[in-house]
């Protein structure tokens, strides 16, 4: 028996060559290469790309690479021992040194290209050159596929160096941006939403690179200054990175008559998401049309409860772009987004995010995506009028299905049986008066308290008579509507599995990734450790650390309470 087929039983990977062995790389085996890419993967300058899936790259290595963590989480569920991180050559390898690869691995990485929709309006001009052919992965190379306990995942490398969509820049993440990747991972996962994962993050001892930030103190609303960050590599694991923008890309070529293949391209690439993301929901032996209108079917549910469960722990996006946008219908892409602490539908962290991505837009955003989405399929269905008026009320009806996902999600946040209108306007309406804090309120009314006193601890600012006096009626009316449920006990219970304890506060992971800046990891490690356990109650000192209100003068402090997406 093959060392390979003894890995498949569950045993611990314990290191790097036995790692190499769970190689199977499908999207390279069933996808184009760019014809015009060199096949060392030494393509590290800006081009156009104009066919192909993807562009064999070799990452470019941090010098004198650091460790600094790894999910243990996601070592457990992959069966990899963290013996591993002893590894010299896995040290090596996911810190971007492609040299160390062992047979059947692949001596190179490879990126991809994806069109950019923002709000449903194409755009060309971010691509270098004004085309549309030189945008997609600048910074993000995978370098691995494989089997883990049977299940395919892909592994890439963000801050890898430059690839050809790099449009000028230097390819790297800053240690600030991937530590923030890295942990939000880690949350987003023990929150029960699906998402990218984190594998591990190192830092380079030497490189620097310079990226505009905020002075300290800072109540610009843009970055004031240059500053020296270290570079660093963190690893994000998926099923696959199949965006929503990739497809349009291929769909935009089929419109455009660009070559004689682009028919093929966008069908090969739809049918390998099927095979990556849908395998287990498709019947393989149903038409490609078939096939294609149960992706949409099936996107749509993804997608919608992706979004209603960011919106039930306070998560916004903040560049909700198509290409931002897992086709595989998870959390991708940690750059701009952020966690709402003072109550505000109009919330949004990114400077350059605009209203159209703050909190309570993401539903309309996601719908512009899927419209996008649906866009790209309907090429495949070849002018079939049945089917394509079979996707077309998909596509129409998503609205009506995210409404009622959203609906019954406020209705387990509020403990009732069923969405209560009026109830869950009023309550938004007195959270905005009282300047509430999101998790930090609805974890307490997860209590069930009978008074208003218990509640005050969740407010910014104190509270007046006047609105005592409407909190008061309006926990009267809560109340009434959960006695019908049953025992408050349980539904207690119930409201804290959804409103989670502890949560994302930009200001409680500045100093985690700050004083990683001087090789000090223990507040990294510390988070990693209360994120793994967001709904449970934890130690008296944890709570008091991070369980509390935004101390004042972290508002309308740049890079904390709003900040750029210069990673």
């Amino acid at each position: 028996m093959s060392q390979k087929s003894e890995l498949l039983k569950g045993e611990e990977t314990k290191n790097f060559s036995e790692f190499s062995q769970l190689a199977d790389f499908s999207l390279m085996n069933s996808l184009n290469a760019d014809p015009d890419s060199k096949k060392d993967g030494n393509d590290h300058r800006a081009r156009s790309v104009y066919s192909g899936h993807y562009v064999p790259v070799t990452p470019t290595p941090i010098p004198e690479p650091i460790y600094v963590s790894h999910s243990k989480t996601l070592f457990k569920e992959l069966g990899l021992s963290s013996d591993l991180i002893k590894d010299k050559s896995f040290c090596r390898f996911f810190s971007g040194d492609i040299e160390v690869a062992e047979h059947p691995m692949r001596p190179f990485g490879w990126a991809t290209g994806y069109a950019l929709s923002i709000y449903g309006t194409e755009y060309t001009q971010q691509c270098p050159f004004g085309t549309g052919n030189g945008y997609g992965d600048g910074r993000a190379i995978s370098v691995f596929e494989g089997l883990f306990n049977g299940k395919r995942m892909e592994m890439q490398l963000k801050g890898g160096g430059p690839t050809p969509y790099c449009r000028g820049a230097d390819g790297r993440a800053v240690l600030r941006s991937s530590v923030r990747e890295f942990l939000a991972q880690e949350l987003m996962h023990a929150l029960g939403i699906p998402t990218s994962r984190s594998l591990t993050l190192y830092v380079s001892g030497t490189e620097i690179v310079r990226r505009p930030w905020y002075t300290e103190g800072s109540r610009y609303f843009e970055p004031d200054i240059m500053v020296n960050n270290h570079a660093a590599i963190t690893t994000r694991v998926a099923p696959s990175f199949l965006r929503v923008g990739q497809l349009e890309l291929f769909a935009r070529r089929v419109r455009s008559n660009s070559h004689d293949d682009a028919f093929n391209e966008l069908k090969i690439i739809v049918q390998h998401l099927i095979d990556r993301n849908y395998r287990d929901d498709i019947d393989p032996s149903h038409s490609f049309n078939e096939k294609v209108i149960r992706l949409a079917n099936l996107y749509r549910g993804r997608l919608i409860s992706l979004v209603t469960n960011w919106m039930r722990v306070g998560y916004c996006q903040g560049n909700f772009n198509s290409d931002n946008c897992a086709a595989g219908g998870f959390t991708l892409d940690y750059g701009p987004f952020g966690f709402c602490e003072l109550f505000d539908p109009r919330f949004q962290p990114w400077t350059g995010g605009g209203e159209h991505f703050s909190f309570f837009n993401q539903p309309f955003a996601a719908e512009i995506n899927f419209k996008m989405f649906c866009s790209s399929l309907l090429p495949l269905l070849l002018e079939n009028k049945e089917d394509i008026e079979k996707l077309e009320k998909i596509k129409n009806d998503f609205s009506k299905f995210m409404s009622k996902e959203m609906q019954l999600m406020w209705a387990k946040k509020l403990g009732l049986e069923k969405y209560d209108e009026t109830l869950t306007n009023e309550l938004f309406n007195l959270m905005v008066n009282s300047k509430a804090d999101f998790s930090i309120f609805f974890r307490k009314l997860s209590h069930i308290p009978d008074n208003i006193s218990f509640l005050k601890d969740s407010f910014y600012l104190p509270s007046t008579e006047e609105l005592d006096k409407k909190w008061f009626i309006w926990l009267k009316k809560w109340q009434d509507c959960i006695k019908k449920k049953g025992d408050f006990k349980e539904i207690s219970k119930s409201m804290k599995q959804v409103n989670p304890k502890f949560t994302w506060r930009e200001w409680m992971i500045v100093p985690a990734y700050q004083e990683a800046e001087d090789g000090n990891y223990s507040k990294i490690k510390e988070l990693q450790t209360i994120f793994k356990s967001p709904y449970e109650e934890q130690s008296l000192d944890i709570e008091q650390k991070y369980n509390r209100l935004r101390p004042r003068e972290f508002f309308n402090k740049g890079g904390v309470s709003h900040y750029s997406c210069s990673s």
